[in-house]
């Protein structure tokens, strides 16, 4: 009879991958929900950048922590603080963290403010209206948050290759 024998460096390894997925996954669908938000319902707005802080505070922050802390276990365990792949890990986690807490959340929250003082006092608030239009500094501020998303998704994208590519190596 074969047991199945997981060592603690796979489980390490299956958390850091977990917490990856876990705490960057939903920003990768941000623009999906801002495009068809902003055009099927302007009233939706606050709302759903109120989730945007919320997933900030419950998935991403923990998320890079556990991704941090598994990252140099895993480095450390394959003496590979060396490598590029794992110095550039490191670097990834720290940008991600800044730019997420030094220009997303400042800006979300100014969103939330925006999107909820503009809408109580359009004509006819309620929602739904086809001729309400947020204003050039929601746009402005809007168009940061969306350039930070981007960039996020960028390092992500360019950190999981760099790891899947040296994975083993």
């Amino acid at each position: 009879m074969t047991i199945c024998a997981v060592e603690l460096v796979d489980l390490v390894l299956a958390v850091h991958i977990l917490a990856a997925v876990i705490g960057f996954g939903a920003t990768f669908a941000y623009p999906i929900f801002l495009g068809a938000g902003a055009r099927l319902d302007p009233a939706a707005m606050p709302w759903f950048f109120a989730i945007m802080q919320l997933i900030a505070r419950r998935l991403i922050y923990p998320g890079l922590i556990v991704v941090l802390v598994a990252g140099i276990y895993l480095a450390g365990k394959e003496d590979q603080f060396h490598a590029f792949y794992t110095q550039w890990g490191i670097f990834a986690v720290l940008v991600l963290g800044g730019i997420e807490g030094a220009v997303m959340a400042p800006r979300v929250r100014r969103l939330i403010e925006l999107s909820g003082r503009e809408l109580a006092g359009a004509p006819g608030s309620g929602g739904g209206t086809t001729t309400f239009s947020y204003s050039d500094e929601y746009r402005r501020v809007l168009n940061q948050v969306t350039i930070g998303g981007a960039l996020q998704s960028l390092i992500v994208v360019v950190t999981v290759f760099l790891m899947a590519t040296h994975a083993g190596a």
